[in-house]
């Protein structure tokens, strides 16, 4: 049973339109956090990335969970392309920072390429004015493991260097979240 709330849960988070009050011009939160990359954990800083370039801001629910698996891998997948448009890429999630070092080393979804934050008291979530959903004791993820954390709604924020939110992304499953993300950035390149 505690499987089937869990993907009712995280399925809600994919199809459910992005709801988040962070539109196209508004300033995007600035945030620093503690994120993980190949396993090894580092603070990241918003503000840092963007003078680089544009960075994709993405919010999922939980590691190791169908669709951020998915999300993750395709991410990872297409890291060099992020990085011929110019753009970094974080995901955040409220998992723990540990659980983070796994999934970041993980070559079945992060393959250490793609950099994921810590974001476990919400705080970042609720800045950039998404739901933020209380777990449920009991849930597992697709390891088997115990999910003790509550779930961010997916949904991908396009931040100019500028600061500034040039898309937000949601309502799609994740692999099209990855590669609409993937197009925006690269329109953004084609732009400057």
């Amino acid at each position: 049973m505690n499987r089937v709330v869990l993907a009712a849960v995280l399925s809600c988070a994919v199809a459910v339109p992005a709801f988040a009050a962070l539109e196209q011009g508004a300033a995007a939160p600035k945030f620093t956090a503690q994120a993980s990359l190949a396993g090894k954990d580092f603070k990241y800083s918003l503000a840092k990335e963007l003078k680089k370039g544009p960075v994709v801001v993405y919010f999922y629910p939980s590691a190791y969970t169908g669709g951020c698996n998915i999300e993750a891998h395709t991410f990872a997948e297409n890291m060099e392309k992020f990085k011929a448009a110019g753009a970094t890429v974080i995901g955040v999630s409220l998992d723990s920072i540990d659980r983070l070092n796994r999934f970041s080393a993980d070559p079945d979804y992060c393959a250490g390429k793609l950099p994921v934050a810590s974001d476990s008291d919400g705080k970042i979530a609720h800045s950039y004015a998404l739901k933020v959903m209380d777990g449920r004791p009991g849930m597992k993820d697709t390891k088997g493991d115990e999910i003790n954390h509550g779930f961010a709604e997916r949904t991908t924020f396009i931040v100019t260097p500028d600061g500034k939110v040039a898309a937000t992304v949601g309502g799609m499953a994740p692999a099209d979240n990855v590669m609409k993300s993937l197009e925006i950035v690269q329109g953004l390149k084609g732009k400057s």
